[in-house]
């Protein structure tokens, strides 16, 4: 049986800064679109400041997209970060990041430095979701 693709918006969710949905569910999988480190209610609010703080509000933001399609952290299989200023947070962002998964349920994971993000954001998080059947 082929399941219909669905574009996602969730209203909890931070406005996106470009022409994207936040999350699109195919063929089982969810693809959530990366997330930064705004304020839901007010994308014009400053960013919080350092890498830990930001991975904080990512790591919100994408609870918050996960939750409103339906899907929990525990369907979470593999996740793409980017960081700007890798060198220096890549330790204190997997030190921070680790702090949402058990230890025995790690998702796959990529994580890149890249030379910029939108907003002059320090992080950015994408990630993969599959339920269990």
């Amino acid at each position: 049986m082929n399941e219909a693709t669905r574009f996602l918006m969730v209203d909890a969710a931070p406005t996106p800064v470009a022409p994207f949905s936040h999350a699109v569910e195919a063929g089982g999988w969810l693809f959530v679109t990366g997330q930064m480190p705004t304020e839901p209610d007010d994308d014009s609010a400053p960013l919080p400041e350092g890498v830990v703080a930001q991975t904080h509000k990512v790591m919100s933001n994408l609870k918050l997209v996960l939750e409103g399609v339906g899907y929990a952290w525990s369907d979470i299989v593999s996740v793409r970060a980017f960081l700007t200023e890798f060198e220096r947070d890549y330790a204190i962002f997997n030190e921070t990041y680790r702090q949402y998964f058990p230890v025995d349920r790690l998702p796959a994971r990529t994580c890149v430095g890249v030379t910029g993000l939108a907003r002059l954001a320090l992080v950015e998080i994408d990630l993969i979701a599959r339920r269990a059947p």
